[in-house]
């Protein structure tokens, strides 16, 4: 890209003077002159201070700190000459005013009056917060980073039972969820626009919604039928100390949903992550999220690593969730079922642990969640988890599971609680009626999978009798495996295996001698009997899982 691309693409992203005005207007600032109009774009800011060398200031807001009143006449005629678009001072005096307007018309410079008691450093973070709002959304919408965030707003909707709007710091809209429902007039206004009106945001402002968005706690905003305005949750959108944008919900016909709050904190929290890794992703040597968890979870990653690109310690205990849903033949499916899984996931996750991390290995969705302590899996996990299934199963019409691993002590040995997670999916498979289990309760279940799996690859340990009652039960129609194994099962309680199988007990004794007879099998020797049980438990597992239908 030219030089000229360059400030060409700068500029085609720049906010105007009139956005800069609604983004951080009064309290904070007033309009004294704007003799150009208020659709002149705004490049940069940039502190003057009289002390300072004069530089060059194409395109920007220039700050002048340390002179007030008259003694800033000569640095706002200087700012003009030097490129600024606009000049922000203080005022000492109303004697002060007119002769500074005079020097800002002349110069042809808009001029900001800056309010006594604001800080210059919280001007200047609010005015590069609307700026680097602006060179994102400009991002997204060229390159087609909005998908994340649309997919998230479509998320929250689902989650609070409302119509969902996302906003950069400069009020921007980023993106929207698909509405069913009734919109307001403000709703619509956003919409067509892609920024909210000007006179509701100043009585926001006024009210102190954006103060409080900035504290970073979620804000109802009572309905207002005067107006035309339903009643909205907001949660801003925040990294550390910077605030990035906003979420906006308007609720509809129906209450809002009862964990709506809960969800709002977990979808800023995601959606802070979908700007700055679109912020980060130009950089050199940066790498996604992602694509760290992934190598987190297989082991390919250092954990030191990830602890230090995500900003984690990496002694912190944390446990995995694997989430799967059946497999879809289409190819276009599976991807949009996984990407629904991935925004949810990271919703509740982000919710339930703010450092949660969330990626994907295949089919699976994985949520690794730092700061849980050791021991037994707590009780609100297993409700997160249940909150997952059901609110995926709504949007896929497919029974989604959830198996959770143990808790570990550190970052480096994920990989284990990650194997757990799987292992328990596999074994919860079985049960497609099954939504939420974890280790501690198919850790029998999880070994025993194992062990079966090691009889399967020795193939030169198995009785031989095994095989002769299979294949007698091919030649003869019988249905001695089986009645063996539900004997076995039953520890050789005949009354409660018949039941099971929904025969007479003399029918099961028959089918038992029987069974021992063409195998040769000593049932009455311990230790061979539990090698019969485990090779029946072998050959009727895998007689199902060939069979899932039967």
């Amino acid at each position: 890209m030219s030089g000229s691309q360059r400030d060409d693409a700068q500029t085609a992203t720049a906010p105007t003077l009139r956005g800069l005005l609604v983004a951080i207007g009064e309290p904070l600032v007033d309009l004294y002159v704007a003799d150009a109009g208020l659709d002149t774009q705004v490049r940069g800011v940039t502190i003057l201070d009289p002390d300072d060398e004069l530089g060059s200031y194409p395109g920007e807001l220039v700050l002048i700190i340390g002179a007030r009143g008259r003694e800033a006449v000569r640095f706002v005629r200087a700012a003009a000459r030097r490129g600024a678009v606009a000049a922000a001072v203080k005022v000492d005096a109303e004697g002060s005013v007119p002769e500074l307007r005079a020097a800002a018309s002349e110069a042809g410079i808009a001029l900001l009056a800056v309010r006594p008691r604001v800080r210059w450093e919280q001007l200047e973070t609010l005015v590069r917060e609307v700026l680097d709002a602006a060179a994102l959304s400009a991002g997204f919408g060229s390159e087609g980073g909005t998908g994340d965030l649309f997919a998230l707003a479509q998320t929250v909707a689902v989650l609070t039972g409302g119509s969902v709007s996302i906003e950069d710091a400069g009020n921007r809209v980023l993106a929207y969820s698909r509405s069913d429902d009734e919109v307001d007039e403000l709703r619509r206004l956003s919409i067509l626009g892609w920024e909210g009106p000007e006179s509701y945001l100043a009585m926001l402002r006024e009210w102190g919604v954006y103060q409080r968005l900035r504290d970073g706690e979620v804000v109802h905003i009572d309905e207002h039928p005067e107006l035309g305005i339903r009643r909205r949750l907001a949660v801003g959108i925040r990294a550390g100390v910077q605030h990035l944008g906003t979420i906006w919900v308007q609720q509809g016909r129906e209450p809002f949903a009862e964990r709506a709050e809960s969800a709002l904190l977990g979808a800023s929290r995601v959606a802070a992550t979908h700007l700055l890794r679109f912020r980060a992703e130009g950089a050199p040597g940066s790498r996604s999220q992602q694509d760290l968890v992934s190598g987190l979870l297989d082991g390919r990653a250092s954990p030191d690593l990830v602890a230090g690109h995500l900003g984690l310690d990496p002694a912190t205990p944390a446990v995995v969730a694997a989430v799967t849903a059946p497999a879809e033949s289409d190819h276009s499916a599976r991807e949009l079922h996984k990407a629904e899984m991935l925004s949810v996931v990271s919703v509740h996750a982000t919710a339930y642990r703010r450092s949660a991390l969330v990626g994907a290995i295949g089919s699976r969705v994985y949520a690794v969640l730092p700061g849980v302590p050791l021991g037994a899996v707590e009780p609100a996990l297993v409700t997160l988890a249940e909150d997952i299934a059901g609110v995926l199963r709504k949007r896929t019409g497919t029974g989604v599971q959830v198996g959770v691993g143990a808790p570990v002590p550190a970052l480096a040995e994920v990989v284990r609680s990650r194997s757990e997670a799987d292992r328990v999916l596999e074994v919860m498979a079985r049960d497609p009626r099954r939504t939420v289990a974890t280790i501690a309760e198919l850790r029998g279940e999880v070994l025993l999978g194992e062990v079966l799996s090691l009889l399967e690859g020795a193939a030169d340990l198995r009785d031989p009798g095994v095989a002769a009652l299979v294949e007698h039960d091919k030649g003869h129609g019988t249905e001695l495996v089986v009645s063996l194994l539900a004997y076995l099962d039953a520890l050789g309680d005949v009354r409660s295996a018949a039941g099971a199988l929904h025969v007479h007990p003399n029918t099961l004794r028959h089918r038992v001698r029987r069974a021992s007879a063409v195998s040769g099998i000593d049932l009455d020797e311990p230790r061979e009997r539990q090698f019969c049980h485990l090779q029946l438990l072998l050959v009727v597992t895998r007689a199902e899982q060939a069979n899932p239908a039967r």
